[in-house]
């Protein structure tokens, strides 16, 4: 077994990272009906003030036009140091929410990113409803005590409230810190009523689509998502095609997904009730709603409901600082072990770098210097097998008719020249966990989104394109490093010792050709670590091919 067995399996477990969710992300347990709990009103006795009812004994209040004041909602706007997001005063909502340390394409002038692209009321992020499901519920118009909010140095609130027909009163209490970016989300429901019991239960909404992001997201999950009771679950679009999946239990937090970019909301310490449903197929648009156990108020009682909510970058130590185990959001997978302390030296790198393409080769020469010993043993393993290779003949030709007196004298071949079948192979194998961790890694980190190399290399995270006055056909630019990093992969071919069997070292002869193709695709920062690794592979069997035996 030689190096190019190894290369092939590499090539092999590439194509199975092409299929990893559909093999690794976990499936959704059957529907569950909503649990009811016990709720407590602030101020008063839990049990003269709030009775937990069942859900289909709801009496919804009744609907409240828009416009029933006789004006019309304004947007109110808040900007902090991170975002600027505006609500509107027509439901409550997320009307934009625009990250200020982020565009939205590597131009300049596209503009910040905006994490918000839903239009109706009752389907912007952050949408509450009391007594019916926000996608049939009357949508309230609110008022604000502001139209425009600075946070600066401390947290500030906005407040908004309404009062139904019905009697019932909401009030929304938003915070929002500096420096953050959680917002702390407190509802107030209260019976202004003097007369009449009203129930109820809570219902917080999310509908997302995909962020815009670059081409490896048809590669990498975007979608809903959640983590409860130590375990992390995605629910891919194909998952909800079957109909609405509900989970109830206690959440550290529910949300939606891209490669870069998330929004979540992390609910009290209760049993609640999550949905998830697929609104458009072609848009991949679903809902996410969240929902715990219906009351009954008294008049003059009042509910509180408590969320805290993020909208931002799957950045790893920004989500570590919030809690919650928002940090489990930033998976790279089977691998995630060996990805995260990758990541960390990454990191540690740029810092004193201040270049993630310096930053990838410099770990990258790491890498390959901790596993210099194990690669040297295999490549000296391989260029033995080589110089047995007319030896080896001889012995399949002389007992082709006799299978067990061939392997007989083959293993003796083996134990005179004191050589490994295995030895040039088993050192590659125990390298693919690295090579899976850093295709994750380097496919997925917002580090590595819009993080320039040099030259025509202006974004890491993105396939790399050298435009030469006209388009390519297919490709737009000339892919010149993935043209290098195939030209060192057939020049690492040569320095290679070469199999035996005629038919696999012409099979290996394309593998140049086919792993370029494959790589046309992928982010340039993957590209750029496979180029120094072929390099490094190189000088290393450079080295032992000149070395005496």
């Amino acid at each position: 077994m030689d190096n190019k067995r190894a290369l092939l399996a590499v090539v092999l477990s590439l194509g199975i990272l092409l299929v990893y969710n559909q093999l690794f992300v976990s499936h959704a347990p059957p529907v569950v009906p909503i649990a009811t709990q016990t709720s407590e009103v602030m101020g008063q006795s839990p049990d003269a003030a709030v009775t937990s009812i069942s859900p289909s004994s709801l009496t919804p209040p009744v609907p409240l036009p828009v416009m029933a004041s006789g004006r019309e909602g304004v947007d109110v706007v808040v900007e902090t140091s991170l975002y600027t997001a505006v609500f509107t005063e027509n439901g409550g909502g997320l009307k934009s929410f625009k990250l200020k340390n982020y565009t939205a394409e590597l131009a300049g002038d596209s503009g910040e990113q905006e994490l918000v692209v839903q239009t109706e009321f009752n389907e912007l992020p952050l949408y509450f409803s009391w007594g019916a499901d926000p996608s049939s519920a009357a949508i309230p118009l609110y008022e604000a005590d502001r139209t425009a909010l600075v946070v600066r140095d401390d947290a500030q609130t906005l407040t908004m409230n309404t009062r139904l027909p019905s009697g019932v009163v909401m009030r929304r209490m938003m915070t929002f810190h500096p420096d953050s970016y959680v917002i702390d989300l407190e509802v107030q429901v209260s019976n202004g009523s003097t007369e009449h019991q009203v129930q109820g239960a809570p219902f917080l909404r999310l509908v997302n689509e995909p962020f815009a992001e670059n081409m490896n997201s048809r590669f990498l999950f975007t979608g809903p998502a959640q983590y409860a009771g130590g375990v992390f679950d995605q629910f891919k679009v194909a998952d909800l095609e079957d109909g609405k999946i509900e989970k109830v239990g206690v959440f550290d937090w529910i949300g939606y997904e891209g490669i870069y970019f998330m929004m979540a909301v992390v609910p009290g310490a209760e049993q609640q009730t999550v949905s998830y449903q697929l609104l458009d197929p072609l848009k991949k648009k679903v809902s996410t709603t969240l929902s715990s156990g219906a009351v009954a108020l008294s008049p003059g009682n009042i509910k509180s409901y408590s969320y805290s909510s993020y909208l931002g970058p799957k950045k790893l130590e920004i989500l570590k600082g919030v809690g919650s185990n928002l940090s489990k959001a930033v998976n790279f997978g089977f691998f995630d072990f060996l990805a995260k302390p990758m990541l960390f030296l990454l990191n540690f790198i740029f810092d004193y770098v201040k270049n993630y393409g310096v930053a990838i080769i410099l770990l990258t020469v790491l890498i390959k210097a901790v596993f210099w010993p194990l690669s040297y043993k295999g490549m000296k393993s391989m260029k033995a097998m080589q110089k047995l290779g007319p030896k080896m003949t001889q012995i399949r030709e002389k007992y082709s008719d006799d299978r067990d007196r061939m392997n007989r004298e083959m293993m003796q071949l083996y134990k005179t020249y004191n050589v490994s079948p295995v030895g040039g192979c088993l050192p590659m194998l125990a390298q693919i966990p690295v090579f899976f961790a850093l295709y994750r890694l380097l496919m997925q980190t917002i580090e590595l989104r819009h993080a320039p190399f040099f030259g025509w290399i202006t974004d890491l995270s993105a396939p790399e394109r050298l435009f030469i006055g006209f388009d390519l056909p297919y490709l737009g630019g000339l892919p010149l490093l993935t043209l290098c990093m195939g030209l060192s992969m057939f020049l690492q071919q040569k320095l290679t010792p070469q199999p035996a069997d005629a038919t696999q070292a012409k099979i290996m002869m394309f593998m140049p050709v086919i792993f370029t193709v494959i790589s046309i695709k992928f982010a340039s920062g993957l590209v750029l670590y496979w180029l120094v690794n072929n390099l490094l592979s190189m000088l290393q069997q450079y080295a032992i091919n000149k070395a005496p035996d």
